[in-house]
């Protein structure tokens, strides 16, 4: 198991590296998604209440949009290079590469999350600091769901010549679960839970992110295999 892991991290170290060095893709990312909230600000009008309802859904949204252009580049550099197949044939786990590129992914997410977190607050006019312990965690625990799911699912398609279309179309659906739970979360948080309803929201996020990561490491390795 330990090995596992000094595997996986090494895996997730090569992998944010290569992210890295492709600065200018993950800058546009970064872009894409930021603007993604302008629009939608500007689509919004002036009206401040509306912003700050709309500010948790749409916060989620512009992290899925470049959540997937994120998930599908770590896969596409190495299968272009053949570095995927070479990676394939080690003799290693492949559950502990599953991880890795998870792991790779996480950090992707997380440092997107972080960026697009300040936007939303400059941009609706939301008091981040206030709810800022919560809306962490639900921000890490949504980010752990979309790597886990992210991951695998670009495994997947980064084969298919159509991989930019059947990405989102085999994804969506299944983190529809956790875009809910992520959404609901994140109202709880910035709205002070009035309810008490932000511990089962963040409850089901971690059951998804736990089921979702076990599924990932068992089916990861038969997609090598192909």
């Amino acid at each position: 198991m330990r090995t596992d892991l000094a595997i996986a991290l090494a895996i997730a170290r090569k992998d944010a590296v290569a992210e890295l060095r492709g600065r200018q893709a993950a800058g546009a990312t970064l872009f894409f998604a930021a603007l993604v909230l302008l629009l939608f600000g500007f689509a919004l009008g002036p009206d401040s209440r509306r912003l700050a309802e709309a500010a948790p859904g749409l916060l989620w949204l512009a992290i899925v949009f470049g959540g997937l252009l994120t998930v599908a580049r770590l896969h596409q550099i190495e299968t272009d290079d053949g570095a995927l197949d070479e990676l394939a044939r080690y003799p290693v786990e492949r559950r502990a590469i599953y991880l890795g590129k998870a792991i790779a992914g996480l950090l992707a997410m997380l440092a997107l999350g972080g960026v697009l977190l300040p936007v939303v607050a400059v941009l609706y006019g939301i008091d981040l600091l206030a709810a800022a312990p919560p809306l962490l965690i639900t921000v890490v625990l949504g980010a752990i769901g979309f790597a886990a799911v992210g991951t695998f699912y670009a495994g997947v398609t980064v084969r298919m010549r159509a991989r930019e279309v059947m990405l989102p179309l085999l994804m969506l659906p299944v983190i529809a679960p956790l875009l809910l739970a992520a959404v609901k979360a994140t109202a709880a948080a910035l709205g002070g839970d009035p309810l008490g309803e932000l511990g089962a929201w963040l409850q089901l996020l971690a059951a998804f992110d736990l089921v979702m990561l076990l599924a990932g490491a068992a089916g990861y390795g038969y997609l090598l295999e192909e």
